[in-house]
């Protein structure tokens, strides 16, 4: 890893998927379900795991959410049809600390909606849009 991935990763409140990120984790995830049904379990995951939905835009397939709490955490996630029954669903989540880090809380949160994703709806792959293309 080079050190300014180390320095980035130690000094960062903020939790991105992407389609070719360097931690094999937090790479766009696809299932095999259809657009609507993904915001679906995307909007009761989230739900379930302690934030409010603040507004859906089923168009453009972005939620976004909030904490229960009231902290000044947000979290917007993204799905896209890229295929028939081949759905991608990538996590953005920024912490509201002072701190210049969350000392890893985003990327936690990140991979906890994707774990009960993986449990609700049928898992195809990771960082496999390429293929799908």
């Amino acid at each position: 890893m080079a050190l300014r991935e180390l320095f980035s990763k130690l000094v960062n409140n903020r939790t991105e998927t992407t389609e070719k990120h360097s931690d094999d984790q937090l790479k766009t995830r696809y299932y095999k379900t259809s657009k609507d049904k993904a915001i679906q379990a995307v909007e009761s995951v989230v739900q379930s795991s302690g934030w409010q939905v603040k507004r859906i835009e089923e168009e453009r397939g972005e939620m976004i959410a909030q904490p229960k709490n009231g902290g000044e955490s947000l979290l917007i996630a993204t799905i896209v049809t890229v295929k028939p029954f081949r759905t991608a669903i990538d996590f953005s989540c920024s912490t509201g600390t002072i701190l210049p880090s969350d000392f890893g809380k985003s990327k936690k949160i990140v991979l906890a909606l994707y774990d009960r994703l993986d449990q609700e709806l049928p898992f195809v792959g990771s960082g496999i849009g390429e293929e799908l293309l």
